[in-house]
């Protein structure tokens, strides 16, 4: 790991000494804003009120993309304006507000590295006490995000590869309350050149060396293999489509 990740948690700590930290995730994709929304999404809800959470996948870091904060689910999430966030305020209540108070960032401000600069220590005035009033106005303007799934045929679904974990499973953009009893009707699941039409309750049900769907832990369609790296099978990255059909 470079110095990124420390360079922001020592500023964090210079502000808010007290602060404990915790990390997320240093592994997402470079420049992958809905891997990066799926793994804040999918860790947010265990952690206690008054948490504040740093995410910052940020390609358009220096451009006129803006630093926004929200408030959710008794939380606050310091981020870029960019859809990183839209899983969660597409599932909780929600304020968003402009970062804006320019007394709250480290100064000077580098161009190209607002994560230390600016999210970082607006992160930790948070942490320490300020209000979020006081850090910038609310908005109604911000990004929407990306679809997760779209209708592009009458039983047919188009959505993309969100993850591939540590194991080898393909995390896929299909959530399973959007396709419910899923389990009672045939399917498809086209990913890689390859068609997975079993639909397994858990790893070990799997055969082996057989490609399987299972609903995942957070909820969405993962292609799997039982002991094996699916990801590696079908030659599939995060970002890639992949095509869901109901027979």
């Amino acid at each position: 790991m470079d110095h990124y990740a420390a360079a922001m948690k020592g500023v964090i700590l210079t502000v808010c000494p007290r602060a404990r930290i915790v990390d997320i995730s240093h592994e997402v994709g470079a420049f992958d804003i809905a891997e990066g929304a799926y793994t804040i999404a999918q860790a947010y809800a265990f952690f206690p009120p008054g948490t504040v959470h740093v995410v910052v996948v940020d390609p358009g870091v220096g451009s006129a993309r803006r630093p926004i904060l929200m408030e959710a689910s008794g939380q606050l999430f310091v981020a870029p304006d960019n859809g990183v966030l839209s899983m969660i305020y597409r599932r909780e209540k929600h304020r968003i507000r402009l970062i804006a108070r320019e007394e709250y960032f480290r100064q000077p401000v580098s161009p190209t590295f607002h994560g230390r600069d600016i999210f970082a220590p607006v992160a930790a005035h948070l942490a320490a006490g300020v209000r979020p009033a006081r850090i910038g106005p609310p908005i109604r303007d911000y990004q929407g995000g990306f679809p997760l799934a779209e209708r592009t045929g009458k039983r047919t679904w188009t959505g993309r590869i969100l993850k591939i974990d540590r194991f080898g499973n393909v995390i896929t953009s299909f959530h399973a309350l959007e396709f419910p009893r899923l389990e009672q009707r045939d399917f498809t699941l086209l990913a890689g050149g390859y068609e997975i039409e079993t639909l397994a309750r858990h790893y070990a049900e799997a055969p082996p060396g057989e490609l399987v769907a299972i609903v995942g832990s957070g909820g969405y369609l993962e292609i799997s293999i039982n002991r094996d790296s699916a990801a590696r099978r079908i030659a599939c990255e995060a970002g890639a489509a992949v095509e869901l059909k109901m027979r």
